[in-house]
């Protein structure tokens, strides 16, 4: 059986570079040498891409000196490299490589990017223009999985429960930062979670109890994006279902974080090992399983595909179960929820990556039954074919 070449795109310009490549590292230990080859493509904080072998190198001082451009091809169905340093990692064609020296082709590209810049449906873009297989939801996916404003926006039109909150621009936060806090208080009132609409993570969200803490939280957001979102908080345990799929979705067993903080923020998903995960959940069977019909739901309402992460809240004093947010792609290590809740449901990590990059050629082969091109003569004047 011919061995797959996966391209694992990491890294980029994201304030969850770090973790991008603690999940690329895993997913690259993961994969079955007899089925792939992995492909390390790595973008640097500054958006420069490099292409090797050795996830150590790649990430060392001396590897962000070399770099290479990766414009798509579609007639190669790569990225095609051209040198912008005197990097050696970078194939030639005698060796195999694609045309000018670039990347041999590549069978499926997994992308593995937390937040903007490869989350968003920008690296999404430059696959589509590629007319390459990737893992994962598509350009309108990925984006309105990571905009948390447009995301809710979707989850309701769905008539999925959500938080209360409010969406506020940078701009006007500046303009008149006491006006736009006391909306916050008419309207939402504390305790409130304020963040940037496009993170992850839950980088640059904090919690606040009064006006002093709300006003340094905004100013924290903003320095983050031009979108700012505050949201009603929650007296609430924190569900998590992974699904898995393309327009059949599948969702896994319901499991549930118990933070190590007041919530879970960056430091408790990765630095404070105090936070414990449930799974299964402790909760009724009826309630996990409405938890994962609304998941599929959510899944469906944004137009993911392949993976995503949703996250609920089920209220301590009511039972009620609210949508949070939806991660298309969740944390990938061998610890994060997302394979963790696979495992639990019977599909090993190595397997859950297997599936995915079947997913994503079954997704690839059904666009390619789409036309993109039709007969010039049905738009001659007069034609009667």
């Amino acid at each position: 059986m011919k061995r797959l070449r996966i391209g694992v795109l990491f890294g980029g310009r994201s304030t969850e570079h770090e973790v991008s490549i603690l999940s690329a590292q895993s997913i690259i230990s993961a994969m079955d040498p007899d089925r792939f080859e992995a492909v390390p493509l790595y973008i640097d904080k500054n958006g420069r891409w490099l292409v090797g072998g050795s996830l150590k190198r790649l990430v060392s001082d001396d590897a962000t000196r070399n770099y290479v451009y990766l414009p798509p091809d579609p007639t190669q169905h790569s990225l095609v490299a051209a040198n912008n340093g005197p990097s050696q990692e970078l194939p030639s064609a005698a060796s195999g490589g694609g045309q000018g020296g670039g990347l041999p082709p590549l069978d499926v590209i997994f992308p593995v990017f937390h937040g903007l810049n490869g989350e968003d449906g920008t690296i999404q873009g430059v696959l589509e223009l590629a007319n390459i297989p990737y893992v994962g939801a598509g350009i309108l996916g990925s984006a309105l999985g990571l905009d948390k404003v447009h995301m809710k926006q979707a989850f309701a039109a769905a008539g999925l429960p959500i938080v209360d909150y409010l969406s506020i621009t940078r701009r006007k936060y500046e303009q008149d930062p006491d006006a736009v806090i006391a909306l916050v208080e008419q309207r939402i009132g504390y305790p409130c979670f304020s963040k940037f609409a496009n993170s992850g993570s839950s980088v640059g969200t904090t919690k606040a109890h009064d006006r002093a803490e709300l006003a340094a939280g905004l100013r924290l957001a903003a320095s983050f994006d031009r979108k700012l979102v505050v949201e009603r908080a929650v007296d609430a345990r924190e569900l998590e279902v992974s699904v898995l799929g393309n327009d059949e979705p599948q969702a896994s067993v319901v499991g549930e974080v118990v933070p190590a903080h007041e919530f879970y923020d960056y430091e408790a998903k990765y630095l404070d090992e105090g936070s414990r995960l449930l799974i299964p959940a402790p909760i009724e069977s009826g309630v996990a399983e409405d938890v994962r019909v609304m998941a599929l739901q959510a899944f469906q309402a944004v137009d993911a595909a392949g993976m995503a992460r949703v996250d609920f809240f089920m209220e301590r004093t009511t039972g009620r179960i609210l949508v949070n947010e939806l991660n298309t792609i969740p944390g990938f290590t061998r610890i994060s929820m997302y394979p963790k809740l696979w495992d639990a449901s019977g599909l090993a990590y190595p397997k859950l990556i297997e599936r995915l990059v079947e997913l994503a050629i079954e997704r690839f082969n059904d666009k390619q039954r789409s036309q993109t091109a039709i007969d010039s003569r049905i738009l001659q004047p007069g034609s009667n074919e």
